[in-house]
């Protein structure tokens, strides 16, 4: 079976920590993988609420964003009560969108927990279509390390 692979960045945009809550823990009492790709939009928020925009959905007037694929791999379980720091990446910035890469390590520990990617879309709501990215959008990815 052909394993995914996720290769991170030199450099990281955004970083944030955030708690494992009780929620978050699947039969096997550990963050089940819902709950990581729920932490990872929370990070992705955050970030987006840290360049300036309201959210993601609202980056020029109708214009927001999509997930368009995801894949995560995991390296280690996580804990209830665990600290986990989420570190931000953007590669192959691109006439629709671009990719965003994660790290998900333990702040305790240091061990990586898991590795993520979402590739974002943009989209018009109120057509509901994808569109170009739009300038300001661009020009603070960009900007980005």
């Amino acid at each position: 079976m052909a394993r995914i692979r996720i290769d991170l960045p030199d450099q990281y945009c955004f970083s944030v920590e955030l708690p494992v809550r009780i929620s978050d823990l699947n039969y096997g009492n550990h963050v089940g993988n819902d709950a990581i790709l729920s932490l990872m939009q929370e990070a992705r928020a955050l970030w987006f609420s840290s360049m300036g925009f309201t959210s993601e959905v609202e980056i020029r007037g109708s214009i927001g964003q999509v997930v368009a694929d995801a894949a995560v791999i995991y390296k280690s379980e996580s804990f209830f009560g665990d600290i986990l720091v989420i570190s931000l990446g953007v590669q192959e910035i691109g006439k629709y969108g671009y990719e965003v890469i994660y790290r998900i390590t333990n702040k305790i520990t240091g061990i990586e927990v898991a590795r993520g990617k979402t590739g974002m879309v943009c989209f018009d709501y109120s057509n509901r279509k994808m569109v170009q990215m739009p300038d300001v959008l661009r020009i603070k990815l960009s900007a980005q390390p």
